[in-house]
Protein backbone atom coordinates (compact mmCIF):
# COMPACT_ATOMS: atom_id res chain seq x y z
CA UNK A 1 0.00 0.00 0.00
CA UNK A 2 1.29 3.55 -0.45
CA UNK A 3 2.99 5.46 2.08
CA UNK A 4 -0.06 8.03 3.84
CA UNK A 5 2.81 11.04 4.11
CA UNK A 6 0.31 13.36 3.76
CA UNK A 7 -1.84 12.48 6.74
CA UNK A 8 1.83 12.30 8.20
CA UNK A 9 2.53 15.84 7.89
CA UNK A 10 -0.95 17.06 8.25
CA UNK A 11 -1.42 15.96 11.88
CA UNK A 12 2.22 16.08 13.00
CA UNK A 13 2.06 19.68 11.94
CA UNK A 14 0.87 20.43 14.94
CA UNK A 15 3.68 23.02 16.30
CA UNK A 16 4.13 24.51 12.60
CA UNK A 17 7.21 22.32 11.10
CA UNK A 18 6.20 19.22 9.03
CA UNK A 19 7.90 15.58 8.67
CA UNK A 20 9.80 14.82 5.55
CA UNK A 21 10.59 11.61 4.13
CA UNK A 22 13.87 10.02 5.51
CA UNK A 23 16.12 8.52 3.22
CA UNK A 24 19.16 6.49 3.39
CA UNK A 25 22.36 7.05 2.66
CA UNK A 26 25.15 5.08 1.21
CA UNK A 27 28.64 6.80 2.61
CA UNK A 28 30.18 9.50 3.90
CA UNK A 29 30.25 12.82 2.17
CA UNK A 30 32.95 15.03 3.10
CA UNK A 31 34.05 16.42 6.72
CA UNK A 32 35.01 19.44 8.22
CA UNK A 33 32.64 21.51 11.47
CA UNK A 34 32.03 24.69 11.68
CA UNK A 35 32.94 26.42 14.97
CA UNK A 36 31.47 29.89 16.73
CA UNK A 37 33.46 33.19 17.34
CA UNK A 38 32.13 33.11 20.85
CA UNK A 39 30.44 30.92 22.83
CA UNK A 40 27.63 32.00 25.17
CA UNK A 41 27.09 31.00 28.69
CA UNK A 42 26.31 27.76 30.43
CA UNK A 43 22.61 26.34 29.06
CA UNK A 44 20.59 24.42 31.08
CA UNK A 45 18.89 21.23 29.78
CA UNK A 46 15.79 19.21 31.75
CA UNK A 47 14.66 15.81 30.96
CA UNK A 48 12.30 12.97 32.07
CA UNK A 49 14.89 10.63 30.79
CA UNK A 50 17.34 7.80 32.52
CA UNK A 51 21.09 7.23 31.67
CA UNK A 52 21.31 3.70 32.39
CA UNK A 53 25.57 3.01 31.94
CA UNK A 54 27.90 5.94 30.38
CA UNK A 55 29.41 2.60 29.42
CA UNK A 56 28.87 2.42 25.16
CA UNK A 57 28.90 -1.25 25.84
CA UNK A 58 25.97 -1.20 28.77
CA UNK A 59 22.88 1.09 27.42
CA UNK A 60 21.23 1.30 24.35
CA UNK A 61 18.52 3.79 25.73
CA UNK A 62 18.00 7.36 24.53
CA UNK A 63 18.94 8.79 27.38
CA UNK A 64 22.55 7.52 28.09
CA UNK A 65 23.15 7.76 24.25
CA UNK A 66 21.95 11.61 24.70
CA UNK A 67 25.40 12.08 27.30
CA UNK A 68 27.57 10.06 25.24
CA UNK A 69 26.77 12.26 21.79
CA UNK A 70 28.75 15.32 24.14
CA UNK A 71 31.24 13.41 25.58
CA UNK A 72 32.27 10.95 23.11
CA UNK A 73 33.71 10.96 19.61
CA UNK A 74 32.71 8.83 16.06
CA UNK A 75 34.36 7.55 13.35
CA UNK A 76 31.39 8.79 11.34
CA UNK A 77 28.84 11.63 12.62
CA UNK A 78 26.77 14.22 11.10
CA UNK A 79 26.16 17.93 10.97
CA UNK A 80 23.36 19.26 12.83
CA UNK A 81 20.58 19.91 10.54
CA UNK A 82 21.28 16.39 8.51
CA UNK A 83 21.43 12.79 8.79
CA UNK A 84 24.42 12.03 6.35
CA UNK A 85 27.59 10.30 7.82
CA UNK A 86 30.59 12.39 7.47
CA UNK A 87 33.76 11.93 9.14
CA UNK A 88 34.36 12.81 12.30
CA UNK A 89 37.32 11.40 13.80
CA UNK A 90 37.90 10.24 10.87
CA UNK A 91 39.70 11.85 7.98
CA UNK A 92 38.16 9.51 5.28
CA UNK A 93 36.44 6.78 5.26
CA UNK A 94 35.50 4.53 2.15
CA UNK A 95 34.75 0.96 0.81
CA UNK A 96 37.86 0.03 -0.71
CA UNK A 97 36.13 -3.47 -1.28
CA UNK A 98 32.40 -4.74 -1.32
CA UNK A 99 33.26 -6.40 2.38
CA UNK A 100 36.12 -3.81 3.36
CA UNK A 101 35.66 -0.59 4.95
CA UNK A 102 38.61 1.75 5.38
CA UNK A 103 38.92 4.54 7.35
CA UNK A 104 42.34 7.25 8.10
CA UNK A 105 42.23 8.67 11.27
CA UNK A 106 42.81 12.43 12.13
CA UNK A 107 46.82 12.59 13.67
CA UNK A 108 47.10 13.81 16.80
CA UNK A 109 44.11 13.29 18.28
CA UNK A 110 44.48 13.06 22.02
CA UNK A 111 41.73 11.94 25.08
CA UNK A 112 40.89 14.75 28.02
CA UNK A 113 42.94 12.63 29.88
CA UNK A 114 46.02 13.22 27.57
CA UNK A 115 46.48 9.79 26.02
CA UNK A 116 47.20 9.29 22.30
CA UNK A 117 43.58 8.60 20.26
CA UNK A 118 44.46 6.19 17.33
CA UNK A 119 43.63 3.40 15.53
CA UNK A 120 44.06 0.63 18.56
CA UNK A 121 41.30 2.21 19.81
CA UNK A 122 38.90 1.88 17.11
CA UNK A 123 39.53 -1.24 16.50
CA UNK A 124 39.24 -2.09 21.34
CA UNK A 125 36.32 -0.14 20.73
CA UNK A 126 34.36 -2.58 18.57
CA UNK A 127 36.04 -5.75 19.47
CA UNK A 128 35.12 -4.75 23.43
CA UNK A 129 30.88 -4.28 22.19
CA UNK A 130 31.34 -7.57 20.54
CA UNK A 131 32.92 -9.58 23.19
CA UNK A 132 30.98 -8.32 25.95
CA UNK A 133 27.46 -8.39 24.02
CA UNK A 134 25.44 -7.20 27.45
CA UNK A 135 21.41 -7.63 26.87
CA UNK A 136 21.34 -3.96 27.39
CA UNK A 137 24.20 -2.68 25.20
CA UNK A 138 24.02 -2.01 21.73
CA UNK A 139 26.42 -4.95 20.28
CA UNK A 140 23.24 -6.58 17.72
CA UNK A 141 23.82 -3.63 15.45
CA UNK A 142 26.96 -5.14 14.78
CA UNK A 143 25.81 -8.24 13.59
CA UNK A 144 27.58 -7.90 10.03
CA UNK A 145 30.76 -6.60 11.45
CA UNK A 146 33.44 -9.79 11.10
CA UNK A 147 37.03 -7.66 12.47
CA UNK A 148 38.70 -4.88 12.82
CA UNK A 149 42.44 -5.09 11.50
CA UNK A 150 44.73 -1.69 11.83
CA UNK A 151 47.66 -1.70 9.41
CA UNK A 152 48.78 1.40 11.34
CA UNK A 153 47.99 3.91 14.09
CA UNK A 154 46.09 5.60 11.59
CA UNK A 155 44.03 3.26 9.62
CA UNK A 156 41.33 0.91 10.77
CA UNK A 157 40.07 -1.81 8.01
CA UNK A 158 36.21 -3.28 8.80
CA UNK A 159 35.60 -6.57 7.54
CA UNK A 160 32.13 -7.60 6.83
CA UNK A 161 30.57 -10.54 7.10
CA UNK A 162 27.95 -9.38 4.34
CA UNK A 163 28.93 -7.47 0.73
CA UNK A 164 27.72 -4.58 -0.13
CA UNK A 165 26.49 -3.28 3.38
CA UNK A 166 24.52 0.05 2.94
CA UNK A 167 24.05 0.74 6.34
CA UNK A 168 27.74 0.52 7.80
CA UNK A 169 28.57 4.02 6.96
CA UNK A 170 25.48 4.80 9.47
CA UNK A 171 26.43 1.91 11.61
CA UNK A 172 29.75 3.52 12.88
CA UNK A 173 27.89 6.64 13.65
CA UNK A 174 25.30 4.62 16.07
CA UNK A 175 25.32 3.92 19.72
CA UNK A 176 27.44 0.86 18.95
CA UNK A 177 30.31 2.69 17.83
CA UNK A 178 31.71 5.71 20.51
CA UNK A 179 34.88 5.11 20.64
CA UNK A 180 36.62 4.83 23.76
CA UNK A 181 39.88 4.80 25.71
CA UNK A 182 41.76 0.85 25.78
CA UNK A 183 43.79 2.33 28.14
CA UNK A 184 41.04 2.88 30.66
CA UNK A 185 38.02 0.91 29.90
CA UNK A 186 38.66 -3.05 30.41
CA UNK A 187 38.15 -5.26 27.65
CA UNK A 188 35.43 -7.92 28.93
CA UNK A 189 33.81 -6.24 31.49
CA UNK A 190 31.83 -2.81 31.70
CA UNK A 191 33.05 0.28 33.41
CA UNK A 192 31.18 1.98 36.00
CA UNK A 193 30.17 6.13 35.39
CA UNK A 194 32.00 6.87 38.55
CA UNK A 195 35.30 5.28 37.48
CA UNK A 196 34.88 6.63 33.65
CA UNK A 197 34.43 10.37 34.77
CA UNK A 198 37.48 9.54 37.45
CA UNK A 199 39.40 8.91 34.20
CA UNK A 200 38.70 11.68 32.05
CA UNK A 201 37.94 9.26 29.44
CA UNK A 202 36.55 11.25 26.89
CA UNK A 203 36.56 13.00 23.61
CA UNK A 204 33.68 14.97 22.56
CA UNK A 205 32.62 18.75 22.57
CA UNK A 206 32.45 18.49 26.39
CA UNK A 207 33.85 16.72 29.43
CA UNK A 208 32.17 15.67 32.44
CA UNK A 209 32.82 18.00 35.53
CA UNK A 210 30.48 16.81 37.80
CA UNK A 211 28.02 13.76 38.02
CA UNK A 212 25.17 12.78 39.97
CA UNK A 213 23.25 10.06 38.26
CA UNK A 214 20.19 11.12 37.26
CA UNK A 215 19.85 14.11 39.08
CA UNK A 216 22.12 16.13 37.62
CA UNK A 217 25.33 16.24 35.57
CA UNK A 218 27.91 19.54 34.68
CA UNK A 219 29.57 19.28 31.17
CA UNK A 220 32.28 21.54 30.43
CA UNK A 221 33.41 22.10 26.16
CA UNK A 222 36.48 20.20 25.65
CA UNK A 223 38.98 22.77 23.64
CA UNK A 224 40.77 20.11 22.30
CA UNK A 225 37.83 18.64 20.46
CA UNK A 226 38.57 18.51 16.45
CA UNK A 227 35.10 16.41 15.10
CA UNK A 228 33.09 17.44 12.50
CA UNK A 229 30.36 19.30 15.19
CA UNK A 230 33.23 21.79 16.05
CA UNK A 231 33.38 24.12 19.19
CA UNK A 232 30.31 24.48 20.87
CA UNK A 233 28.01 27.89 21.09
CA UNK A 234 28.24 27.64 25.04
CA UNK A 235 31.01 26.94 27.20
CA UNK A 236 29.49 25.14 29.33
CA UNK A 237 26.10 22.93 30.21
CA UNK A 238 23.91 21.20 32.61
CA UNK A 239 21.56 18.15 32.67
CA UNK A 240 18.54 18.07 34.84
CA UNK A 241 16.73 14.79 35.86
CA UNK A 242 13.33 15.35 36.58
CA UNK A 243 11.01 12.42 38.12
CA UNK A 244 7.55 14.39 36.83
CA UNK A 245 7.44 15.99 33.78
CA UNK A 246 5.21 18.78 35.55
CA UNK A 247 8.31 19.70 37.69
CA UNK A 248 9.89 20.25 34.41
CA UNK A 249 7.52 22.05 32.53
CA UNK A 250 7.35 24.25 35.49
CA UNK A 251 11.05 24.99 35.05
CA UNK A 252 10.87 25.78 31.72
CA UNK A 253 8.04 28.24 31.68
CA UNK A 254 9.79 29.65 34.93
CA UNK A 255 12.75 29.98 33.38
CA UNK A 256 14.61 27.58 34.98
CA UNK A 257 16.18 25.60 32.93
CA UNK A 258 16.67 26.62 28.83
CA UNK A 259 15.52 23.62 27.39
CA UNK A 260 12.72 20.81 28.30
CA UNK A 261 13.27 17.38 26.17
CA UNK A 262 11.59 14.05 26.40
CA UNK A 263 9.03 13.73 27.35
CA UNK A 264 5.94 16.02 28.13
CA UNK A 265 2.68 14.73 27.70
CA UNK A 266 0.23 16.15 24.91
CA UNK A 267 -1.95 18.01 27.05
CA UNK A 268 1.19 19.96 28.65
CA UNK A 269 2.84 20.36 24.76
CA UNK A 270 -0.59 21.75 23.89
CA UNK A 271 -0.57 24.35 27.06
CA UNK A 272 2.97 25.55 26.26
CA UNK A 273 2.38 26.52 23.03
CA UNK A 274 0.16 29.48 24.33
CA UNK A 275 2.48 30.75 26.49
CA UNK A 276 4.58 33.43 25.09
CA UNK A 277 7.77 33.30 27.14
CA UNK A 278 8.24 29.84 25.41
CA UNK A 279 8.51 28.31 22.01
CA UNK A 280 7.90 24.72 21.17
CA UNK A 281 10.48 23.53 18.41
CA UNK A 282 9.20 20.10 16.54
CA UNK A 283 11.28 17.97 14.30
CA UNK A 284 11.06 15.00 12.09
CA UNK A 285 9.78 11.65 13.65
CA UNK A 286 11.20 8.52 13.10
CA UNK A 287 10.27 7.33 16.90
CA UNK A 288 7.76 4.54 17.47
CA UNK A 289 5.84 2.73 20.01
CA UNK A 290 5.15 -1.08 20.24
CA UNK A 291 4.30 -3.87 22.33
CA UNK A 292 6.55 -6.59 22.61
CA UNK A 293 5.73 -10.40 22.94
CA UNK A 294 7.89 -12.82 24.31
CA UNK A 295 7.60 -16.06 22.55
CA UNK A 296 8.79 -17.99 25.44
CA UNK A 297 6.35 -16.86 28.36
CA UNK A 298 3.79 -15.44 26.63
CA UNK A 299 0.23 -17.37 26.73
CA UNK A 300 0.38 -20.78 24.95
CA UNK A 301 4.51 -19.18 24.63
CA UNK A 302 7.27 -22.04 24.18
CA UNK A 303 8.06 -22.50 27.85
CA UNK A 304 4.31 -22.34 29.29
CA UNK A 305 2.33 -24.91 31.06
CA UNK A 306 0.39 -25.13 28.07
CA UNK A 307 2.89 -24.48 24.75
CA UNK A 308 1.41 -24.27 21.73
CA UNK A 309 2.68 -22.44 18.93
CA UNK A 310 -0.78 -21.86 16.35
CA UNK A 311 -2.56 -20.75 19.99
CA UNK A 312 0.48 -18.31 20.90
CA UNK A 313 0.23 -16.89 17.50
CA UNK A 314 -4.00 -16.48 17.71
CA UNK A 315 -3.48 -14.72 20.82
CA UNK A 316 -1.27 -12.27 19.22
CA UNK A 317 -3.25 -12.15 16.34
CA UNK A 318 -6.27 -11.48 18.50
CA UNK A 319 -4.73 -8.51 20.30
CA UNK A 320 -4.03 -7.12 16.55
CA UNK A 321 -7.14 -6.93 15.60
CA UNK A 322 -8.70 -5.16 18.87
CA UNK A 323 -6.05 -2.61 19.21
CA UNK A 324 -7.71 1.12 18.21
CA UNK A 325 -4.53 2.55 17.80
CA UNK A 326 -6.87 6.19 16.24
CA UNK A 327 -8.23 6.15 19.54
CA UNK A 328 -4.65 6.16 21.50
CA UNK A 329 -3.69 8.69 19.17
CA UNK A 330 -6.36 11.22 19.26
CA UNK A 331 -7.22 10.87 23.08
CA UNK A 332 -3.83 10.11 24.56
CA UNK A 333 -1.71 11.73 22.28
CA UNK A 334 -3.64 15.03 20.79
CA UNK A 335 -2.33 14.30 17.57
CA UNK A 336 0.95 14.62 18.82
CA UNK A 337 1.65 10.78 17.55
CA UNK A 338 0.14 8.82 14.83
CA UNK A 339 -1.58 5.72 14.27
CA UNK A 340 1.47 3.19 13.37
CA UNK A 341 0.11 -0.14 11.47
CA UNK A 342 4.14 -1.47 10.33
CA UNK A 343 7.28 -2.17 11.88
CA UNK A 344 8.84 0.56 9.43
CA UNK A 345 7.29 3.94 10.32
CA UNK A 346 5.99 6.22 7.39
CA UNK A 347 8.76 8.85 5.63
CA UNK A 348 11.15 5.76 5.10
CA UNK A 349 11.80 3.59 2.06
CA UNK A 350 10.01 0.65 1.56
CA UNK A 351 7.17 1.16 4.32
CA UNK A 352 3.63 -0.13 4.60
CA UNK A 353 0.71 -0.81 5.88
CA UNK A 354 0.97 -4.35 6.46
CA UNK A 355 -1.05 -4.43 10.14
CA UNK A 356 -3.85 -2.41 8.84
CA UNK A 357 -3.94 -4.99 5.26
CA UNK A 358 -3.73 -7.88 7.78
CA UNK A 359 -5.68 -7.43 10.92
CA UNK A 360 -9.22 -5.28 11.94
CA UNK A 361 -11.22 -3.04 9.94
CA UNK A 362 -8.76 -1.16 7.51
CA UNK A 363 -7.20 0.15 10.54
CA UNK A 364 -10.28 -0.27 13.18
CA UNK A 365 -10.77 -2.65 15.18
CA UNK A 366 -12.29 -6.35 14.64
CA UNK A 367 -14.20 -7.98 17.14
CA UNK A 368 -15.38 -10.46 15.06
CA UNK A 369 -12.18 -11.43 13.48
CA UNK A 370 -10.52 -11.50 16.58
CA UNK A 371 -12.87 -14.51 17.90
CA UNK A 372 -12.64 -16.64 14.30
CA UNK A 373 -8.72 -16.37 15.03
CA UNK A 374 -9.32 -17.90 18.81
CA UNK A 375 -11.44 -20.38 17.71
CA UNK A 376 -10.16 -21.58 14.38
CA UNK A 377 -6.82 -22.27 16.78
CA UNK A 378 -9.00 -23.62 19.70
CA UNK A 379 -8.76 -21.35 22.54
CA UNK A 380 -12.20 -21.50 24.35
CA UNK A 381 -11.31 -19.48 27.75
CA UNK A 382 -10.88 -15.94 28.36
CA UNK A 383 -6.86 -15.57 27.85
CA UNK A 384 -5.10 -13.40 30.88
CA UNK A 385 -2.39 -11.59 29.56
CA UNK A 386 0.55 -9.81 31.99
CA UNK A 387 1.44 -6.87 30.26
CA UNK A 388 3.76 -4.71 31.53
CA UNK A 389 4.34 -0.90 30.69
CA UNK A 390 7.09 1.74 32.19
CA UNK A 391 5.84 5.55 33.46
CA UNK A 392 9.03 7.00 33.24
CA UNK A 393 11.14 6.49 30.21
CA UNK A 394 8.23 6.76 27.75
CA UNK A 395 6.57 9.21 29.13
CA UNK A 396 3.64 9.77 31.80
CA UNK A 397 0.96 9.01 29.41
CA UNK A 398 2.27 5.72 28.97
CA UNK A 399 -0.37 4.82 32.01
CA UNK A 400 -2.87 6.23 29.82
CA UNK A 401 -1.52 4.68 26.76
CA UNK A 402 -1.56 1.57 28.61
CA UNK A 403 -4.93 1.50 30.14
CA UNK A 404 -6.36 1.99 26.93
CA UNK A 405 -5.30 -1.00 25.46
CA UNK A 406 -6.23 -3.01 28.40
CA UNK A 407 -9.63 -1.18 28.41
CA UNK A 408 -10.00 -2.27 24.38
CA UNK A 409 -8.95 -5.37 25.08
CA UNK A 410 -10.91 -6.11 27.67
CA UNK A 411 -14.12 -4.63 26.51
CA UNK A 412 -13.97 -8.04 23.86
CA UNK A 413 -14.75 -10.45 26.32
CA UNK A 414 -11.56 -12.43 24.84
CA UNK A 415 -8.84 -11.33 27.70
CA UNK A 416 -8.75 -10.53 31.02
CA UNK A 417 -5.18 -8.19 31.72
CA UNK A 418 -3.01 -7.69 34.68
CA UNK A 419 -1.80 -4.43 33.77
CA UNK A 420 1.77 -3.21 35.93
CA UNK A 421 4.64 -0.60 35.43
CA UNK A 422 8.32 -0.38 36.51
CA UNK A 423 10.57 2.13 36.96
CA UNK A 424 13.16 2.29 33.64
CA UNK A 425 16.10 1.24 35.60
CA UNK A 426 14.70 -2.29 36.20
CA UNK A 427 12.45 -2.50 33.63
CA UNK A 428 15.34 -2.29 30.72
CA UNK A 429 16.68 -5.61 32.04
CA UNK A 430 14.01 -7.81 33.21
CA UNK A 431 12.07 -6.70 29.82
CA UNK A 432 14.97 -8.87 27.96
CA UNK A 433 15.67 -11.30 30.86
CA UNK A 434 11.60 -13.11 30.16
CA UNK A 435 10.35 -11.86 33.13
CA UNK A 436 7.13 -9.88 31.01
CA UNK A 437 5.19 -11.72 28.73
CA UNK A 438 3.82 -8.63 26.97
CA UNK A 439 5.81 -5.38 27.44
CA UNK A 440 5.66 -1.87 26.10
CA UNK A 441 8.99 -0.79 24.05
CA UNK A 442 10.14 2.36 22.46
CA UNK A 443 12.39 3.30 19.40
CA UNK A 444 13.98 6.49 19.14
CA UNK A 445 16.08 5.79 15.86
CA UNK A 446 20.04 5.17 15.93
CA UNK A 447 20.00 6.83 12.44
CA UNK A 448 17.39 7.29 9.64
CA UNK A 449 17.13 4.08 7.29
CA UNK A 450 14.52 1.57 7.29
CA UNK A 451 17.14 -1.01 8.11
CA UNK A 452 17.33 0.35 12.00
CA UNK A 453 13.76 -0.78 12.63
CA UNK A 454 14.58 -4.22 11.12
CA UNK A 455 18.07 -5.57 11.88
CA UNK A 456 18.56 -4.86 15.37
CA UNK A 457 14.57 -5.99 15.89
CA UNK A 458 14.11 -9.17 14.39
CA UNK A 459 17.54 -11.70 13.42
CA UNK A 460 17.99 -14.31 16.32
CA UNK A 461 15.68 -12.35 18.59
CA UNK A 462 17.61 -8.71 17.77
CA UNK A 463 17.90 -6.54 21.20
CA UNK A 464 14.54 -7.32 22.27
CA UNK A 465 15.42 -11.11 23.22
CA UNK A 466 11.70 -12.06 23.09
CA UNK A 467 12.89 -15.33 21.49
CA UNK A 468 11.71 -14.80 17.81
CA UNK A 469 13.47 -16.32 14.48
CA UNK A 470 12.64 -16.40 11.64
CA UNK A 471 15.12 -17.76 8.92
CA UNK A 472 12.79 -16.14 6.46
CA UNK A 473 12.32 -12.93 7.74
CA UNK A 474 16.17 -13.00 8.48
CA UNK A 475 16.86 -14.24 4.79
CA UNK A 476 14.94 -10.64 4.14
CA UNK A 477 16.06 -8.41 6.12
CA UNK A 478 19.86 -9.45 4.64
CA UNK A 479 18.72 -8.98 1.16
CA UNK A 480 17.31 -5.81 1.88
CA UNK A 481 20.51 -4.44 3.46
CA UNK A 482 22.96 -5.77 0.78
CA UNK A 483 20.85 -4.50 -2.14
CA UNK A 484 22.57 -1.72 -4.14
CA UNK A 485 19.47 -1.21 -6.29
CA UNK A 486 17.12 0.89 -4.37
CA UNK A 487 13.90 -0.86 -6.70
CA UNK A 488 15.01 -4.08 -5.05
CA UNK A 489 15.87 -3.01 -1.57
CA UNK A 490 12.40 -1.44 -1.02
CA UNK A 491 10.50 -5.22 -2.20
CA UNK A 492 12.46 -6.77 0.33
CA UNK A 493 11.79 -4.35 2.87
CA UNK A 494 8.15 -4.03 1.94
CA UNK A 495 8.41 -8.33 1.95
CA UNK A 496 9.85 -8.43 5.45
CA UNK A 497 7.13 -6.03 6.92
CA UNK A 498 4.62 -8.62 5.35
CA UNK A 499 6.28 -12.09 7.25
CA UNK A 500 6.52 -9.76 10.61
CA UNK A 501 2.56 -8.94 10.65
CA UNK A 502 1.99 -12.62 10.17
CA UNK A 503 3.90 -13.51 13.32
CA UNK A 504 3.58 -10.41 15.53
CA UNK A 505 7.51 -10.15 17.12
CA UNK A 506 6.00 -7.10 18.03
CA UNK A 507 2.68 -5.03 17.46
CA UNK A 508 3.22 -1.43 15.94
CA UNK A 509 1.34 1.42 17.77
CA UNK A 510 1.84 4.50 17.35
CA UNK A 511 4.77 6.92 15.53
CA UNK A 512 5.89 10.39 16.66
CA UNK A 513 7.67 13.48 16.12
CA UNK A 514 10.54 14.72 18.13
CA UNK A 515 9.70 18.05 20.17
CA UNK A 516 11.36 20.05 22.41
CA UNK A 517 10.47 23.58 24.44
CA UNK A 518 12.79 26.33 24.50
CA UNK A 519 12.79 29.18 26.96
CA UNK A 520 12.82 33.09 25.40
CA UNK A 521 16.27 33.84 23.94
CA UNK A 522 17.48 30.71 23.79
CA UNK A 523 18.71 29.54 20.18
CA UNK A 524 19.53 26.34 18.08
CA UNK A 525 17.37 23.99 19.70
CA UNK A 526 15.57 23.50 16.15
CA UNK A 527 19.67 23.18 14.63
CA UNK A 528 19.55 19.98 16.57
CA UNK A 529 16.12 18.22 15.83
CA UNK A 530 16.97 16.65 12.69
CA UNK A 531 16.91 13.35 10.97
CA UNK A 532 20.17 12.16 12.67
CA UNK A 533 17.77 12.01 16.14
CA UNK A 534 20.74 12.82 18.21
CA UNK A 535 20.42 15.70 20.51
CA UNK A 536 23.36 18.15 20.88
CA UNK A 537 23.59 20.52 23.43
CA UNK A 538 26.70 22.28 21.38
CA UNK A 539 23.99 23.95 19.12
CA UNK A 540 22.14 25.80 21.86
CA UNK A 541 22.97 29.09 23.07
CA UNK A 542 21.25 32.24 25.09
Amino acid sequence: MALNKKALRSAIAFAGISVFALTACTGPAGGGGSSSSAASGPIAYGTTDKVTALDPAGSYDNGSFMVMNQVYSFLLNSKPGSADPVPDLAASASFTSPTEYTVKLKPGLKWANGHTLDSADVKFSFDRQKKINDPAGPASLLENLDSVTTPDANTAVFKLKLANDQTFPQILSSPAAPIVDHQVFPADKLLSDDDIIKAKAFYGQYTIDSYKKNELISLKAYADYQGVLGKPANDAATIKYYAEPTNMKLDIQQGNIDVANRSLSATDVDDLKKDSKVKVNVGPGGEIRYITFNFNTMPFGAKAANADPAKALAVRQAIANLVDRQSIADQVYKGTYLPLYSNVPSGFLGANESFKDAYGDNGKPSLDKAKKVLSDAGVKDVVTLNLQYNPDHYGKSSGDEYAMIKDQLEKSGLFKVNLQSTEWVTYSKASRADEYPLFQFGWFPDFSDPDNYLTPFFPNGGFLKNHFNDPAVTDLINKQLTSTDKSARESAIKDAQNALAKDISTLPLLQGAQVAISAKGVNGVDKTLDASFKFRLGTISK
